[in-house]
């Protein structure tokens, strides 16, 4: 039987509420719990994750905000989101999750996979690599991003990747 995945991208406390928090990501919060009540299928759950040495490398660089350091409390899930989480989060050192896409592309190889929604943070970064690299892997699968459950590092930024994934075949659902 095939599952619908919904991948729960790095809501993480550093990005909602903390050091790189918006009041984008704020809100989207209870918009992601009532997602997640609601889907009928498997949750997985991905998290940033950078060690100590986080500024000396070219991610922090281009970003020099010390965020999700691996132990951290920012690093965690937000806690209004810890009773959905039922197996370990993909930790991912980068923005996208080679180990997620590989999951799913043996589930697929299985005939196991259905369609996989994305829902998160941040638009522009995270969510917008995780769903390409989900394309690129499963190019026959329905990837889908729910924008309404989607912030960006601004309004903005937000507005322009759900554009550039459109042409990409990515599905933007308002749900």
């Amino acid at each position: 039987m095939k599952k619908d995945v919904l991948i729960v991208v790095d809501m993480q406390t550093d990005f909602i509420d903390g050091a790189l928090g918006t009041p984008e990501a704020v809100a989207i919060l209870p918009r992601v719990i009532k997602k997640i009540q609601g889907f009928d299928g498997t949750v997985l759950f991905t998290r940033d994750t950078h060690k100590t040495d986080y500024l000396d490398t070219q991610e922090g660089e281009n970003l020099p905000v010390a965020h999700c350091i691996e132990g951290t409390a920012g690093w965690a899930i937000h806690p209004d989101l810890l009773p959905y989480v039922s197996e370990k989060p993909f930790d991912k050192p980068t923005f996208g999750s080679v180990a997620l896409a590989q999951k799913l592309k043996d589930w697929d190889s299985r005939g196991e996979l259905g369609s996989v929604t994305l829902v998160g943070l941040c638009t522009d970064i995270c969510v917008i690599s995780n769903a390409m690299l989900l394309k690129a892997f499963l190019p026959e699968t329905p990837i889908i991003v729910d924008a309404a459950c989607c912030a960006g590092v601004s309004p903005e930024n937000h507005e322009q990747a759900l554009s550039a994934m459109k042409p990409c075949q990515i599905h933007i659902i308002n749900e």
